[in-house]
Parts: C-alpha cells; structure tokens; sequence
C-alpha cells in the first residue's frame, strides 16, 4: 500500500526533532510489513563539522539511526499509536550491521525496512539504505516499545 508521509505527517509519528530527526519522506508503507523512506544528505547536517571536516562522511550509526527511524514509524503506524499515546520506540540490539558505501553530502539514502517477525512490543527488522541503487549499508536490528 503506497502512503506518502511527508515531514508534516513524520513529525506525528516520531518523537525527535532537528538535529536528530533523520528521514525526511516516507514513500511507502505496507502494515506489519515493510517501509520504503528517504534521507536527503546536505553538508548542512551538524554531524559533518566534526565527521570529517576535510572529508564530510556521514556516520555509520546514523545510518542505523535512519533505518531505526523509518522502522519506528512502521510501529506507530500499524499499531495504530504514537509518541503522544505514551508509546515509544527503542533500539534494542543490532547485528550484523554491514557498510559497503561511504555516504556523503548530496547523496540520498533511500531506507527500506522489513518486519522479519513482531511479537507483542519486540519487533525483528532488517534494514537497508541504498545511495541510488548502490546498497550502503545493512543490518538486523530489535526494536521494543516501552510505555512512559
């Protein structure tokens, strides 16, 4: 099922804002299923001044973080809930986290996320961030939901 969030639609449904919000459209949603999302790279990110001023790379864990991000967003919608029902979302492992690409300013990550198996608030994801069709990084991950 195709849903279009844009960031007006995001900033509902996950928690972080500016410099930690790291999606910035969601393409395509299929409940319990997959999310497809984009991640526009600019030098303007606050990470570049520090990661690497003579050679801007984005940082791996952020592109974690990204995939994380774009997998909450799945949660919250095909459970129906959000930051504001008391739901949040945490990391709560990660394995197998590969990076194949350097991602750099002016790339575009495209994030897709698929549920291997949700039961009750832990859910088993993989993830995938592609810079055009070009896999720049992958992983396993664990998501939970805790209530405030």
């Amino acid at each position: 099922m195709k849903h279009v969030m844009d960031i007006h639609e995001i900033l509902k449904f996950l928690p972080h804002r500016y410099p930690f919000l790291l999606i910035d459209r969601v393409l395509e949603v299929e409940t319990w299923k997959s999310v497809v999302a984009l991640k526009n790279v600019t030098i303007n990110e606050a990470f570049f001044a520090g990661h690497f001023p003579s050679r801007p790379v984005m940082p791996g864990v952020l592109i974690l973080e990204a995939l994380a991000q774009a997998a909450a967003v799945l949660a919250y919608i095909s459970t129906n809930t959000t930051p504001d029902n008391g739901a949040l979302y945490y990391f709560a492992g990660i394995d197998n986290a590969r990076f194949r690409r350097v991602v750099e300013p002016g790339d575009q990550l495209r994030l897709q996320v698929n549920v291997l198996r949700s039961k009750r608030d832990i859910w088993k994801l993989e993830g995938f961030a592609y810079v055009e069709e070009e896999l720049a990084c992958s992983a396993e991950f664990m998501s939970a939901r805790k209530s405030k």
